[in-house]
C-alpha cells in the first residue's frame, strides 16, 4: 500500500500533471470564449440565412399554432419540433475556430522552446532520452548528462587536435639542439 502511495505522490507532483491541470483550466476558459463568439455573432448571421418560407436554416418536423393577442394563428417554436440546422453549423465553427486557435498557440509554443533549446538548452533525441528516461533521470539531469558528455567529447576531440597538430618549425629546433645537446655528453 505504501508503495501505491508513493507512486501515486509522484505522479501527482510530477510537472506533467500540474501542466495538464492547468491546461484544462485555461482550455475551458478559452472554449467559453469561442463559444460566446460564436453564439453572440457568427449564429445570427447564419440563422438569418432565408430557408424557403422560414426565416432561418431550420427543418419545421411537425408544426405547433398557438394565437397571439392580436388574434392572430403563429408559430409556436417552443411547441414546435425543428432541426435547427444553425445550431449543427455553429458547433463545426466552434470546433474549427477552437481547433485552429489552439493550433497556433502550440505553434508558439513549440517555436520558443525549439529556440530556448538551441541556444541555451540541450537537444535530446527521443532514443536517448528513453535510456535516461529508464535510468529514472528527470529532464535537468538528462540535459545536465548530455551536457557533461559534449563536454567530455570536445576535450577528446581537442586533445587529438593537440596530439596531432604538426610541429612548428621553433620546436623541430629545440628538439635538435636536445639532440646534440646528448651526442656532446
Amino acid at each position: 500500500m505504501k508503495k501505491i502511495l508513493k507512486e501515486f505522490k509522484e505522479f501527482v507532483t510530477r510537472g506533467n500533471v500540474i501542466d495538464l491541470a492547468v491546461g484544462m483550466i485555461i482550455g475551458a476558459a478559452f472554449t467559453a470564449i469561442v463559444t460566446a463568439l460564436v453564439n453572440g455573432v457568427f449564429k445570427p448571421l447564419i440563422n438569418a440565412i432565408p430557408m424557403g418560407d422560414m426565416s432561418g436554416l431550420i427543418t419545421m418536423l411537425r408544426p405547433e399554432y398557438m394565437i397571439n393577442a392580436d388574434g392572430d394563428k403563429v408559430l409556436d417554436l417552443a411547441a414546435s419540433v425543428y432541426i435547427n440546422w444553425g445550431d449543427l453549423i455553429m458547433a463545426i465553427v466552434n470546433f474549427l475556430l477552437t481547433a485552429i486557435i489552439l493550433f497556433a498557440i502550440i505553434k508558439v509554443i513549440n517555436t520558443i522552446r525549439e529556440g530556448a533549446e538551441k541556444y541555451g538548452g540541450v537537444k535530446i533525441d527521443k532514443e536517448l532520452k528513453a535510456q535516461l528516461k529508464a535510468r529514472g533521470m528527470n529532464k535537468k539531469q538528462m540535459q545536465e548528462y548530455v551536457l557533461a558528455q559534449k563536454a567530455e567529447e570536445e576535450a577528446k576531440a581537442a586533445a587529438e587536435a593537440e596530439k596531432n597538430k604538426p610541429e612548428t618549425s621553433e620546436q623541430i629546433l629545440a628538439e635538435i639542439r636536445e639532440l646534440l645537446k646528448g651526442l656532446q655528453k
